[in-house]
């Protein structure tokens, strides 16, 4: 089984496309012979797996966006809620599942310095056995200060193919990984082997295969950053914001870049969830 988050779906794609791509994504998981499990909070009840008609309402409706910290008010108050990485994770591990795709994880923020914002995803991925299969993290984010604090935090780090860590659009953030694997059947070991010694989670970093120009990242980026600024858009609100000021000034390009890396983390996680079985 591969977990697939749902706040990918509530907060990162636009409507209506998002539907249609939630399908995809669970398609791309059953394509390699595993079995995808969207997972949400649904009327406070925590769903591994959605129906149709749970997907129809996580996508179409306003619904909270939930880190492990935000699952319990909403369980409490029968609400519905679409999962973040951690809580994502959270919930995976305590239903038997040991993979899960993303798009990016969270990291640490650029004004970390002064604000201290730091994705949860880190913590909760540092005491968390999964293996997440991500394309790097989100390259609005501080990169360098997020592998320090991946390290920190005992979290094992993968490049998939790769020597360089990716960000997310861009298929090298800068910055190399500290191992390569080039098969599932690799990571498998390292799962195993990780299992042996009870530490944390995995993170396989595959990087995509068609990244946005270069030149055209950094300037929508510096855009966006200071666009955010202004409008006072701070914490877990800023990457949203940033992926919607991505998709708009790109013309649509990011959107297809997001769509194609996950679509590709979601056929290389069931690939080692076959593998690690």
């Amino acid at each position: 089984m591969v977990a697939l988050e749902s706040t990918l779906i509530a907060h990162g794609l636009p409507r209506p496309e998002n539907v249609e791509i939630a399908r995809m994504i669970e398609a791309a998981v059953r394509d390699e012979g595993a079995v995808p499990a969207t997972i949400a909070i649904v009327e406070g009840m925590v769903r591994i797996g959605l129906d149709r008609q749970a997907l129809d309402e996580i996508a179409e409706h306003d619904v909270a966006k939930c880190s492990a910290r935000d699952l319990p008010i909403v369980m409490a108050r029968r609400t519905t809620g679409a999962t973040t990485v951690a809580a994502t994770a959270t919930l995976a591990v305590r239903a038997g599942i040991g993979v899960f795709a993303t798009g990016g994880i969270g990291g640490v923020h650029r004004e970390a310095r002064e604000s201290w914002d730091e994705s949860a995803d880190l913590t909760t991925l540092g005491q968390t056995p999964i293996t997440v299969v991500c394309a790097g993290v989100k390259s609005i984010l501080d990169v360098e200060a997020t592998l320090e604090r991946l390290e920190s935090l005992n979290v094992t780090v993968l490049g998939y193919g790769t020597d360089r860590f990716p960000g997310f659009y861009l298929e090298d953030s800068g910055f190399p990984v500290p191992w390569r694997v080039d098969t599932p059947e690799e990571v498998a070991d390292v799962v195993h082997a990780r299992a042996e010694l009870g530490l944390g989670a995995i993170v396989v970093a595959n990087p995509i295969d068609e990244p946005l120009d270069a030149d055209l990242h950094d300037r929508v980026l510096a855009e966006g950053l200071a666009a955010a600024a202004e409008a006072g858009v701070r914490g877990k609100d800023i990457t949203p914001f940033l992926l919607d000021y991505f998709h708009r000034q790109t013309d649509g390009a990011s959107l297809e870049a997001n769509v194609r890396l996950v679509l590709r983390n979601a056929s290389l996680a069931a690939q080692i969830a076959r593998a690690t079985a």
